[in-house]
C-alpha cells in the first residue's frame, strides 16, 4: 500500500482535486439555479399582481367614465337646460308679437320694433350660450374623469406597492370624489347669471347693425355665430370663462401658483383641493384653449348645417333675418338635449384631436 501510495499519490491528489472542484462547481450551479428559479417565481408573482392591479384600476376608471356618461353629464345637462329655458325665455316675446300681428292696434310701431330687436338679441344669445355651455360642460366633465383616473394610477404606483390589492387601499376619498364630480353643477347653479349677461352683451354688439329685412345665408349666419363667440371669449382676462365652470378658491389658486416650486407644502391640501387645482390648471392651459377653439368651430359648422337642412335650402340662397329667428330659437333646446340623444356631444367625442388631448391628459400630470 505504501509503495502504491508513493507511486500514485500525485494522481490521487489530482483526482480528488478534480472531484472536489466538480462537486463545488455543481453545488454553486445548483444554488445559482435555485436562486434563478426563486427569482423567476418572485417576478412572475409580481407581474401577476401588477396585472391584477392594472385590471382593477382600469375597471375603476371605466366605472368613473360610466358614472360620468350616465349620471354626471346627463344631470348637469338637464339642470343647465331648464335654467337656460327659464332665464332666456323667447316664447313670451314671440307670443306678444303674434298677438300684435293679429291686432295691429295693440302695439305701436316703435314698440313692435323694440320687441323684434329684443327677440333677435335673445334668440342669438340663447343659441350661442347653449352651444358654448354644452361644449364646455362636455369637455369639463371629461377633464374631471381623466384627472380622477390618472390620480388613481399615480396613488397606486406611489402608495400601495405591487403586493397589495387595489380594494385594500382608499386611494381617493369617496367624499372628495363625489364633491369633485358634483362641481359640474357650478355652471347652472352659480356661473349662469354672469354668463348670460356677458353672452348677451356680445350678441348685442355683433347684431347691432343687423335689421329684420337683412338677408342671412349660411356664410353670414356662420360668421355671425363665430363673431359672437369670439367676442364673448375675448372679454376680460384670457381665461375669464373658466370662472363660469368652476368656483374661484384662494386655496386652489395658491396650489396652482406654487405648483412649480420645490418647496410647495401640500400637507394641508385636501384631495379635493388638489383635484380642483389640477382641473383649473388644465382649463387654463394653452393646449386646452386650442381644443376649445377647435371644438367650438366644429360644433358651429354642424349647427349651421342642421339649420340649412331644416330650411330646405332656403338658407343657402338667403332668407330675411325675421324668418330665420324662429329657426335660431328652435336650435337651443337641441343643443342642450340629453347626452345620449345629443348629436353635437357625439360630434365632440369623435374629434380625433380631442381624443388625443384626453389620452395625453390621462398620461401626464400638469401639477405635482
Amino acid at each position: 500500500m505504501w509503495e502504491f501510495w508513493r507511486r500514485h499519490k500525485r494522481k490521487v491528489y489530482v483526482t480528488l482535486g478534480v472531484l472536489g472542484s466538480g462537486y463545488l462547481v455543481y453545488k454553486l450551479y445548483d444554488a445559482h439555479r435555485r436562486r434563478l428559479s426563486d427569482l423567476e417565481r418572485e417576478l412572475a408573482g409580481r407581474h401577476e399582481s401588477d396585472e391584477l392591479i392594472k385590471a382593477q384600476m382600469q375597471a375603476h376608471f371605466e366605472n368613473i367614465q360610466r358614472i360620468s356618461d350616465m349620471t354626471t353629464l346627463p344631470h348637469a345637462m338637464l339642470s343647465l337646460s331648464s335654467q337656460v329655458a327659464e332665464e332666456l325665455d323667447v316664447m313670451n316675446l314671440a307670443e306678444r308679437l303674434m298677438k300684435g300681428k293679429g291686432r295691429p292696434n295693440t302695439l305701436a310701431s316703435s314698440e313692435r320694433l323694440e320687441l323684434w330687436d329684443r327677440l333677435k338679441i335673445l334668440s342669438f344669445t340663447r343659441m350661442a350660450l347653449s352651444l358654448w355651455a354644452m361644449t364646455m360642460l362636455s369637455l369639463y366633465i371629461r377633464v374631471q374623469v381623466n384627472i380622477l383616473g390618472r390620480h388613481l394610477y399615480i396613488d397606486t404606483a406611489r402608495g400601495i406597492g405591487s403586493s397589495q390589492l387595489l380594494e385594500e387601499a382608499d386611494l381617493i376619498e369617496r367624499n372628495d370624489e363625489q364633491q369633485f364630480l358634483s362641481s359640474a353643477d357650478f355652471l347652472s347653479n352659480d356661473g349662469l347669471s354672469t354668463l348670460i349677461s356677458n353672452m348677451q352683451a356680445a350678441a348685442s354688439g355683433v347684431l347691432k347693425g343687423n335689421h329684420l329685412k337683412d338677408l342671412f345665408n349660411t356664410t353670414v349666419l356662420h360668421d355671425t355665430i363665430v363673431q359672437i363667440l369670439d367676442t364673448f371669449m375675448s372679454m376680460g382676462n384670457p381665461h375669464h370663462w373658466v370662472d363660469y365652470l368652476m368656483p374661484q378658491d384662494a386655496r386652489v389658486q395658491d396650489l396652482i401658483a406654487s405648483s412649480g416650486s420645490d418647496s410647495t407644502d401640500l400637507s394641508h391640501a385636501t384631495k379635493f383641493d388638489l383635484l380642483m387645482a389640477e382641473t383649473r390648471a388644465v382649463l387654463s392651459s394653452a393646449e386646452f384653449g386650442n381644443i376649445v377653439d377647435m371644438t367650438l368651430k366644429t360644433v358651429v359648422d354642424a349647427l349651421v348645417e342642421d339649420i340649412e337642412v331644416q330650411s330646405e335650402g332656403s338658407l343657402s340662397s338667403g332668407m330675411p333675418l325675421a324668418k330665420l329667428l324662429p329657426r335660431i330659437a328652435q336650435m337651443a333646446p337641441l343643443l342642450l338635449e340629453e347626452p345620449s340623444r345629443n348629436r353635437f356631444i357625439q360630434i365632440i367625442r369623435n374629434i380625433q384631436e380631442v381624443e388625443l388631448f384626453f389620452t395625453l391628459l390621462y398620461a401626464n400630470a400638469p401639477i405635482g
